[in-house]
């Protein structure tokens, strides 16, 4: 278990640099694991799969009245540009929601609307009233000493769908100077234009001794955010699942295990995303999937997301049970890699560890909060389980899900039958 656990945390090491989807940093992580596979005896192979992403030509935020004060800004990618030479906009805060907080505004239009974050309802509103653009804020007020925490994020296809409302991402910090110290008009400039990117998965598979027509599918995303290293979220479940494929490689199981290091995660599941459309006629084979995402820290608590029915929840309590796993269980869709294949009735546990000591998606993700034991120690129970379920003369689970995880995908997945 320990020389396990210190080989993950060696391999979180090397991949622990900015690799955000769509770049040759993400490309140089996937060349490591490649390594890695090819060292444990194995073959891989890379899928490409395009990515969206932006051009920036110019970006900038300034307010005019009734003081003057430059504001660090970048864009929402994909959210399209301002006219030539920017707009002089009003501004204008809705802490509940623009329906909520200004339901008699019948039009957006001149107006730069700051939200406390976006969700599907809130975009399309904001492009119904003809809003001009869009704020939204990151971190907390505390975190203006790190603004290269100050980061892009790309607007999804199903807002992209309803139409294009400019977008600007703030601080925390400078969002509350904006509300606190009064601001009424922004200068804002933007110009932008979309481009393709190229990401990939890494693949490799170990084909069963006795089902090889039944798969179990592990995945992890081994892509970051631009900023850190992204130790724990996510090379640490990455690690966890090269892992797992050095053992397996060893001792095959009765039905094939198909490893995915998916691509792009934080830009939308697009890794995942891309395999299950890549890979239609294996879709029928497919009988579960693990997926780990975050593991390895010192401290907190094993979590086990369970995207299913009652009846996975009872297997992953039991089989935690009789091998003495302590973890948090949550019947509910995981926000990662694993969620496409539950979309698609596929059961799926996710295998995460929780640390109020650890941080995500800020350049304080880092290797300290991690340790080889937690690694190795996660080893042991996801070869355990894996092992069962891939050996099983009858699978634990039958595929499909019940209705109310089927509401809960489709909230997750934002599909609403006004879209």
């Amino acid at each position: 278990m320990m020389e396990t656990g210190k080989y993950q945390l060696g391999l979180v090491e090397k991949l622990s640099f900015v690799r955000y989807g769509g770049t040759e940093d993400e490309l140089k992580a996937a060349r490591i694991l490649q390594e890695e596979i090819r060292a444990a005896g194995g073959d891989s192979e890379l899928m490409d799969f395009p990515v969206a992403a932006s051009d920036v030509e110019t970006c900038s935020m300034h307010v005019t009245a009734p003081f003057e004060r430059e504001v660090r800004c970048v864009p929402a990618f994909r959210s399209g540009s301002l006219p030539e030479g920017g707009a002089d906009l009003k501004f204008l805060y809705a802490p509940r929601g623009v329906e909520e907080d200004y339901a008699g505004l019948e039009s957006l239009e001149g107006y730069a609307v700051m939200l406390n974050g976006l969700n599907f309802d809130a975009y399309r509103l904001l492009f119904e009233k003809k809003a001009s653009a869009f704020i939204i804020f990151q971190g907390k007020w505390y975190n203006d000493d790190s603004p290269e925490d100050l980061y892009s994020r790309l607007i999804r296809p199903k807002y992209q769908e309803i139409g294009r409302v400019p977008g600007f991402m703030i601080t925390g910090r400078e969002a509350t100077e904006l509300v606190r110290d009064g601001a009424e008009t922004l200068h804002l400039e933007l110009r932008q234009e979309d481009v393709d990117h190229t990401s990939r998965d890494v693949l490799a598979v170990v084909p069963g001794t006795e089902k090889p027509h039944e798969s179990v599918v592990l995945t992890a995303h081994y892509d970051s955010v631009p900023v850190g290293t992204g130790s724990w979220d996510n090379a640490t479940g990455a690690a966890t699942i090269m892992g797992l494929y050095r053992y397996f490689v060893k001792h095959p199981a009765k039905r094939t295990l198909r490893f995915i290091w998916c691509g792009s995660e934080e830009q939308g599941l697009l890794g995942s995303k891309a395999w299950i459309a890549r890979h239609e006629d294996l879709m029928p084979e497919v009988k579960f999937c693990f997926n780990f995402d975050m593991c390895g820290t010192v401290l907190g608590p094993n979590e086990i997301y369970v995207t299913g029915g009652d009846d996975l929840m009872d297997f992953a309590k039991q089989y935690a049970g009789e091998v003495g796993w302590s973890a948090n269980f949550v019947q509910k869709v995981h926000s990662s890699d694993s969620a496409p294949f539950a979309d698609r009735g596929v059961p799926a546990l996710g295998l995460t560890r929780r640390s109020n000591t650890a941080d995500i998606h800020v350049h304080t993700d880092l290797m300290f909060p991690l340790c080889a034991k937690s690694m190795g120690d996660m080893f042991v129970f996801a070869s355990g389980i894996v092992g069962r379920v891939a050996n099983s003369v009858f699978l634990p689970v039958k595929t499909g899900m019940p209705d109310s995880m089927k509401e809960q995908l489709d909230k997750y997945f934002q599909r609403d039958k006004k879209a």
